[in-house]
């Protein structure tokens, strides 16, 4: 198991993974996730020239990668890896994040993509938006390149590409606990520019002029620098008297007794590839509001509120989302929420571990 950008989710699927398939034997590499450039450009160099050389050189069965693996440069330093059945994991693609005004451009991330794909034997997309951006993405760049650009390298992707979510743990579905009398929405993201607080911010404003008592958790993982909109989400939310639980909670256990005390989770992602953390909130009973595009229509249909990238317009949409789930909440009406128990690890660790051993005896039909 290869996971060279180890960010929480990559983690949180691959201890998933480990412990959902535990008559294996199981080696797993791992490398911290910072200084993004490097780490995507020198993951194969510092596993290929580095201590786990040794470890890499063995005869295995079977190798399972993260998509932030440079696999082709890796087995240029390691060539035996080239004759072991690889799967590659895809959690996010580099086509389809929103690009900053001070990020410098780079066609590098994307190139090493397709390079990856192309050396996997089995690919694994967490969601079909995920898939579908990367392959729309990746035929977009290979049209742009001047020359000698092989043909059919998009068909060969999606030949060899199926799709299989994220699970989550069996106690995600378990928590106890009655939702609280208040009205009660959680956000619970990134709290980056890409989950739109911006949006969140324009909601949360004409919510407020509906004058309808509320609390609003803010969690998520934090980081050092944020986007202004959350001082800003911060007081507003204490002058609405609506301010709950602000900032990432240590505990699983309280913050999963949060999802099960609230009554919608919000979204305002301008990406999401799967939506781990709302599917997290609906496991716990939250009624899903959230943009009617990304990986959504996957697993809730096209009820939800339209996105739109004009900030106004999408804000409207949310806030009439969240008064209809107020109304249902003021009648003492059960809260519409979709049914999601097959994406517990309990019951796709059967579906993974099919994948896995057809690509490790070839016979998955793959390219």
């Amino acid at each position: 198991m290869l996971s060279a950008y180890d960010a929480d989710s990559h983690k949180r699927w691959r201890r998933g993974l480990v412990a959902a398939i535990p008559d294996w034997q199981w080696t797993v590499l791992t490398l911290p996730p910072r200084y993004f450039s490097w780490r995507v450009r020198g993951n194969s160099l510092s596993w290929g020239r580095g201590d786990a050389l040794t470890v890499l050189r063995q005869p295995w069965d079977l190798v399972v990668t993260t998509s932030m693996t440079d696999l082709a440069s890796l087995r240029g330093f390691v060539p035996e890896l080239g004759r072991v059945p690889t799967v590659v994991y895809f959690h996010e693609n580099q086509f389809d994040y929103p690009v900053t005004g001070d990020a410098v451009p780079s066609v590098e991330p994307q190139l090493l993509n397709i390079y990856t794909a192309l050396c996997g034997d089995l690919l694994l997309f967490n969601s079909e938006y995920n898939r579908r951006t990367l392959l729309e993405g990746a035929e977009v760049l290979l049209h742009k390149l001047p020359d000698q650009v092989p043909g059919g390298v998009c068909r060969e992707l999606e030949d060899k590409s199926r799709i299989l979510p994220v699970p989550l743990e069996t106690a995600a579905f378990e928590v106890a606990g009655e939702k609280n009398q208040r009205l009660t929405f959680v956000w619970n993201h990134r709290w980056e520019h890409d989950k739109g607080p911006d949006i969140l911010l324009a909601a949360l404003r004409r919510f407020g002029r509906q004058q309808v008592p509320f609390t609003l958790h803010m969690v998520g993982q934090q980081f050092r620098r944020q986007p202004a909109e959350f001082a800003h989400i911060q007081k507003l939310l204490g002058k609405l008297d609506a301010l709950g639980a602000w900032g990432y909670r240590e505990s699983v256990a309280e913050y999963r007794q949060l999802l099960a005390e609230s009554h919608g989770v919000l979204s305002t992602a301008r990406h999401d590839f799967q939506g781990l953390s709302v599917l997290e909130a609906v496991a716990a009973g939250c009624q899903p509001l959230v943009p009617d595009h990304l990986a959504y229509p996957e697993w809730f249909g096209r009820g939800g509120w339209r996105y739109s990238e004009d900030v106004e317009s999408c804000a409207a949409n949310l806030c009439s989302a969240m008064m209809r789930c107020a109304q249902q909440v003021q009648a003492g009406a059960g809260l519409a929420v979709p049914e999601i128990t097959h994406m517990s690890w309990q019951t796709m660790a059967s579906d993974y571990r099919q994948q896995l051993e057809d690509c490790a005896r070839g016979a998955g039909n793959f390219p």
